[in-house]
C-alpha cells in the first residue's frame, strides 16, 4: 500500500501498475482474515484503483 501511494503521487505510472495488484491481494488477504470488514475492502480496492487510474488519464 505505501508502495502504491508513493507511486501514485509521484506519478511513477509504471510501479503504481505494478504494485496494483499486490496491494489488491493484500487488502483481500486481510478481508478473508477478518483484519477488515468486507466493505471497507471493497472501498478501499475501489479507491486505489480509481487512483492508479486517474493517475494513468493525465
Amino acid at each position: 500500500m505505501k508502495r502504491l501511494r508513493k507511486a501514485i503521487a509521484a506519478k511513477d505510472l509504471e510501479t503504481a501498475k505494478e504494485t496494483l495488484p499486490v496491494a489488491v491481494r493484500a487488502i483481500d488477504k486481510a478481508r478473508s482474515k477478518g483484519v477488515i470488514h468486507s466493505n471497507t475492502a471493497a472501498r478501499y480496492i475501489s479507491r486505489i484503483s480509481l487512483a492508479v487510474n486517474r493517475a494513468a488519464a493525465e
